[in-house]
């Protein structure tokens, strides 16, 4: 019994790692390269380089939960809720944005649905790793009894 509860904490730690290495893969290439991003978003020199750069360092310090729910998902439960909270505002933030985004501003409009599949499929992700963590403790707890 006590290598299925180990394989759900495991588990659910890989669904945590899976979204936070893509948020850091982000945040690290918008300060890295944040030329690549300047026509995604209509922006262009000096003023679009540093927008592009605050952005990643946004994405990067919006992590810190993260690393604690992966560490261990139900001790930091807390945490992990906190994560699905932030990917839920980013998921809904994004969709509500994209839907006042001109159809004229194609680029710009694929650009944010992007983050919308991003957040949403992340937050999906978090949920279930919630679910396996929460049902790994429930478990420990009835072997504890």
């Amino acid at each position: 019994m006590r290598d299925k509860t180990g394989m759900q904490e495991w588990t659910a730690r890989g669904l945590i790692a899976i979204v936070l290495g893509m948020n850091l893969a982000c945040a690290i290439d918008f300060i890295a390269r944040p030329n690549l991003y300047l026509g995604a978003y209509e922006l262009s020199g000096e003023v679009g380089r540093v927008v592009i750069i605050g952005f990643g360092i946004l994405f990067l310090m919006w992590q810190v939960p993260y690393f604690f729910a992966l560490f261990h998902p139900y001790r930091y439960r807390i945490a992990l809720i906190q994560a699905i909270l932030m990917q839920t505002i980013g998921f809904i933030g994004e969709s509500l944005l994209l839907r006042t985004i001109p159809t004229q501003h194609a680029v710009l409009r694929e650009s944010i649905l992007r983050f919308v599949y991003f957040d949403g499929g992340g937050l999906l992700l978090l949920i279930l790793a919630f679910l396996i963590g929460s049902r790994t403790h429930f478990t420990k707890t009835e072997l504890s009894s």
